[in-house]
C-alpha cells in the first residue's frame, strides 16, 4: 500500500515536457510514469516503426488498384454476357469469369495473410 506522497512542483513548461514524454510510453498516469523513473525501473516507450508504416500505405494503395482492376475487369466481363450467342464468345466469357473468381479469391487472401502479419507490428 502506497502511503507515502511526495510533492513535486513544476512550472507550466516543464509540465508540459514531462507529460509529452509520458504520453510517448505506455504508462497511463504521471505518478506511475514518475515513480518508475524516480526508482529507476523500466519504461516501455512506444515507437512507431516506419517501414512498417510504408508497407502499410503501399498495401493500401495495391488494396485500391486491385479493387479498380477488379471492377474493369467485371464491366469487361458484363459486357461480354452481350455477346453470349456466338459460341466462341461464351467459352471465352466463362473462362474469364472463372479466372475472377480465382483472382478475388488470391487477392483477398493476401491481403487477409498480410494484415494478419502487419498487426503484430502495429501499435494496437
Amino acid at each position: 500500500m502506497r502511503s507515502k506522497i511526495i510533492t513535486l512542483r513544476m512550472n507550466e513548461q516543464e509540465f508540459l515536457v514531462m507529460v509529452k514524454f509520458r504520453q510517448k510510453t505506455t504508462e497511463k498516469t504521471n505518478s506511475n510514469y514518475l515513480r518508475k523513473l524516480a526508482l529507476h525501473k523500466p519504461v516501455t516507450v512506444k515507437t512507431r516503426n516506419v517501414s512498417i508504416d510504408e508497407l502499410s500505405g503501399e498495401i493500401i494503395r495495391m488494396r485500391k488498384e486491385i479493387n479498380y482492376i477488379g471492377h474493369n475487369f467485371n464491366q469487361a466481363v458484363h459486357k461480354l454476357h452481350t455477346l453470349e450467342k456466338i459460341p466462341e464468345f461464351r467459352h471465352w466469357v466463362q473462362q474469364y469469369d472463372q479466372t475472377r473468381v480465382q483472382l478475388k479469391i488470391m487477392a483477398e487472401q493476401t491481403f487477409t495473410e498480410l494484415i494478419r502479419r502487419t498487426q503484430i507490428w502495429l501499435p494496437g
